[in-house]
């Protein structure tokens, strides 16, 4: 059966050769997204400056959800300090070490800030030396408050040595002096000082955070890591039952996280709490990616093989008038649908491996993800891929022979050399279910102003193209018969075949408009989604925002103290207010089941109100202080989150609160669907410093000249405008647009490729049909023309079911979102993805046809037979 299989698949190279492209773009593709996910799930991030400590104690730094996946906690959590004198006593610990890190920039002779790699994060006590590895140190440690000791890159940068003077801003103080005791060449040094000073410079001698530091690093005598690990997880849970003793008695509504011990590879995550949230991103990105990829390669696939079969329909009845089984023919077709299938699986597994390394590269330089996250390479994603298009091939090859296979010989015979059959009216009246199922999903942009509910746009339209696939046949026939009705009798005679081909041959040409429609559908439904989402977002923001100014210092890690009083006292200042961001995570109940969602908030003051207007639409901002919190209206639709009620968080550090809802606003799309207090914010994120203030002046250019005056005089300060574009541009797209962008791209480049393969195929096997018109009399510039209104008909049914499918999700998106029904989005997009399918249809038609007639009728009747 295999030597059959191989032989038989040696006459219809034309249309393996497309079954063969599918696989091999199925492949890359599928593996491609495999290595990302696989990367989301076992990556591990360098331990950076922790690399000399085997044993680290600190917060956990990620939320366990249940059933789902853990989501990343990106804000440090504190660990009792008393802890670091209590692990040290362990046996097997060399040193212990309680490591703080906290805002610290240097400024240098001209007045600028030094970039560091991460200013939030930059400054440390000289105690945290003892945790890097083989670090090379110039000079001695500093002693007093005002000496400072500097990685050497940094010091390289700012053209300082030891025994220099230079100006140093930490955790918003202002600029001071001191003088450099060392330089330090290691990764991710920082900045560094005297105990003592870093605990005063960080908040941990007074405050909220007092008697806390970040984590405990511990090295081990050699040997010992492992116990050593097990000792500190149990004098953590000692502690543990203390606090919780403490939290009882206390009326704060703040429950702390949870204290871990991590060893290995585990410290990456410890190191750098930020971006080991980048992993959960790679996981979403790809599950998310999976299912519409798996969609289309299961279409393109099925697609190619239904052509590849229907040319041997004659080979395949003849083996059954011979007396080869139902069974027998499956399997031969299957078999030779395999062979092609492990031939291209090979080169799209390597091309999915390179992908996946130029996706990683897209995502870094966009700066989705830190440069220090590798990607994790295994054999698990291209087996994976073997198996899932294995599977694939065997259902798609044996259900595109079943009917052959299953019919009586003398009518498989009789059958294969016409149209199979007339359009099935039960797979008809399936096709158009779906298409009515994909418009009531439609309807969801209405119900919920949400990604998540722009998503449905694009799933209604992939839906619709997979209802059209299967109503396809019977609409095309329909359309067939509509145009044969209205011809006129002296119609041309290429005109006359086109319609007499068009009504004969309705499954074949249908196949091939609903992949091609099923390209327009995606391209606009997905493409204009997200530009919809990126412009309501805009108007949003660019509506609720009354500020014209916003006041950052990107290089210090966050605002100095005094920046909003100073800025409240400058001349035109009518209103001024902080604002930040952080990650929450949501917990509550929805039917009877539990639901943990994480997204980002804003942090705010009562102040607020005077530069943002969030179109509150109960209670008031004004009563955003203390233990409280505003929601969306789409978050006050849940279950007990309404105004007044109380809800449940987790903060960006672990910490469980409780706030009470005291607003509920409507611009959730532009400005997030939770803000925060400012006092219930405080002491749970990183730098404990505001982001940015916005400002409101009176429009005068001498507020203007006022504000820029005051953030050129202050080392760090940046000073923009709050309305940075339109929107409505590609070019002000964020990351994740231009990522789902570039994925659609690879993707209708596929879908495009498998369609031109498939209509090259189809062209193809019908030299048979060409030569009995070339030996009937048909001239060969008849037959072209032919060809070309068949392409026309094709191109031109294509466009119309691809937009009349896109047409009632985008307007009712359009509608949902802003107002208006039609999309925001480039308006070359239409022209171009019309152009593309035209050019499409006809170049793939108009070349195999012309191949065609080089070949002497004669030989390729005989070459058929």
């Amino acid at each position: 059966m295999l030597h059959l299989a191989v032989r038989m698949a040696g006459h219809r190279i034309t249309a393996l050769l497309a079954v063969a492209c599918a696989v091999l773009g199925g492949a890359a593709l599928i593996t491609g997204t495999g290595v990302m996910a696989e990367s989301g799930f076992r990556s591990q991030l360098p331990a950076g400056r922790l690399a000399g400590a085997e044993v680290v104690v600190s917060t956990e730094q990620s939320f366990d959800s249940g059933p789902d996946l853990p989501i990343a906690l990106p804000e440090r959590g504190t660990v009792p300090a008393k802890l670091v004198d209590e692990l040290a006593q362990l046996p097997g610990v060399t040193a212990a070490v309680g490591d703080v890190g906290f805002p610290a920039a240097l400024v240098d002779a001209d007045g600028r800030v030094v970039p560091t790699q991460d200013p939030r994060t930059a400054g440390h006590g000289w105690s945290s030396t003892k945790l890097f590895v083989d670090a090379k140190v110039d000079g001695s440690a500093p002693a007093g408050a005002r000496e400072v000791a500097l990685d050497s890159a940094t010091a390289a940068t700012a053209g300082v040595r030891v025994g220099d003077r230079v100006e140093v801003v930490a955790t918003g103080r202002a600029a001071a002096a001191y003088r450099v005791t060392a330089l330090v060449d290691a990764p991710d040094a920082g900045i560094l000082f005297a105990d003592p000073t870093a605990v005063r410079l960080s908040g941990r001698a007074d405050g909220e955070r007092a008697g806390t530091v970040d984590l405990v690093a511990l090295r081990t005598e050699p040997g010992t890591e492992a116990s050593v690990a097990a000792a500190a997880r149990e004098k953590i849970k000692d502690t543990a039952k203390g606090t919780a003793k403490n939290t009882e008695t206390s009326t704060s509504t703040a429950a702390p996280a949870d204290l871990i011990v991590s060893t290995g590879s585990e410290r990456g995550d410890i190191a750098s709490p930020g971006a080991g949230a980048a992993r959960s991103l790679l996981i979403l990105l790809a599950s998310s990616l999976g299912g519409i990829i798996m969609l289309i390669i299961g279409f393109v696939m099925a697609s190619a093989l239904a052509v590849s079969i229907g040319g041997q329909r004659r080979d395949l009845a003849l083996m059954r008038a011979v007396g080869a089984t139902p069974k027998q023919i499956r399997r031969l077709a299957a078999g030779q649908a395999s062979i092609i299938a492990a031939v291209a699986v090979v080169p799209g597994v390597g091309l999915g491996y390179l992908l996946a390394g130029q996706f990683r590269r897209m995502l870094v330089d966009r700066g989705v993800i830190p440069e220090a996250l590798p990607l994790t390479f295994s054999p698990l994603p291209a087996l994976a891929t073997v198996l899932l298009l294995g599977l694939a091939v065997q259902v798609s090859a044996r259900s595109a022979a079943w009917r052959t296979s299953r019919m009586p010989a003398t009518e498989a015979v009789a059958e294969s050399r016409s149209e199979p059959r007339t359009p099935s009216k039960m797979r008809a009246r399936f096709g158009l279910l779906l298409i009515v199922a994909a418009t009531t999903l439609s309807v969801v942009p209405l119900l919920s102003r949400t990604v998540l509910g722009a998503t449905a746009t694009s799933m209604a339209g992939i839906i619709g193209a997979i209802g059209l696939a299967l109503a396809g046949p019977a609409l095309v026939r329909g359309i067939g018969d509509a145009a044969g009705r209205r011809l006129r009798p002296g119609v041309s005679a290429p005109t006359w075949l086109a319609v007499s081909n068009i009504r004969g041959y309705a499954l074949r040409l249908s196949g091939v408009v609903s992949a091609l429609a099923m390209a327009v559908v995606f391209v606009l439904t997905y493409t204009l989604a997200q530009t919809t989402v990126m412009s309501a977002t805009t108007q949003d923001t660019r509506t609720g925002t009354l500020a014209q100014q916003r006041l950052t210092a990107p290089g210090l890690g966050g605002l100095p103290a005094g920046t909003l009083t100073a800025v409240t006292k400058t001349s035109g200042v009518e209103a001024a207010a902080p604002v930040s961001d952080t990650t929450v995570i949501r917990e509550y109940e929805q039917f009877g089941d539990p639901v943990v969602e994480s997204g980002s908030a804003m942090i705010l003051t009562p102040a607020a109100s005077g530069v943002l207007d969030l179109d509150v639409r109960d209670g008031s901002l004004a009563r955003l202080t203390g233990d409280t919190v505003a929601v969306s209206t789409e978050v006050a639709r849940s279950p007990g989150s309404g105004l007044g009620s109380r809800i449940t968080l987790v903060l960006g550090d672990g910490t469980r609160v409780s706030p009470k809802v005291v607003a509920v606003y409507d611009r959730a799309l532009g400005f997030g669907p939770l803000a925060l207090s400012h006092d219930l914010a405080a002491g749970h994120t990183t730098t404990g410093l505001d982001q940015s203030v916005l400002v409101r002046t009176d429009g005068s250019e001498a507020a203007q000249r006022a504000l820029t005056t005051l953030a050129a005089a202050r080392p760090g300060l940046a000073l923009a405008p709050t309305d940075t574009g339109s929107g409505g541009s590609l070019s002000d797209a964020p990351p994740e647009v231009w990522i789902n962008l570039a994925l659609i791209v690879v993707l209708l480049g596929y879908l495009l490729l498998s369609i031109a393969n498939k209509l090259v195929a189809t062209t193809a096997q019908r030299q048979g049909e060409i030569a009995t018109l070339r030996l009937n009399g048909t001239t060969p510039r008849q037959i072209l023309a032919m060809m070309r209104r068949e392409a026309a008909v094709i191109g031109a049914a294509a466009l119309t079911t691809g937009l009349l499918l896109s047409a009632i999700p985008l307007a009712l998106l359009g509608i949902g979102f802003l107002d208006r029904p039609w999309p925001a989005g480039p308006v070359w997009l239409l022209p171009a993805v019309a152009l593309t399918v035209i050019c499409t249809a006809f170049i793939t038609v108009e070349l195999p046809t012309r191949q065609a007639l080089r070949t002497a009728p004669a030989h390729a009747l005989s070459a058929r037979e």
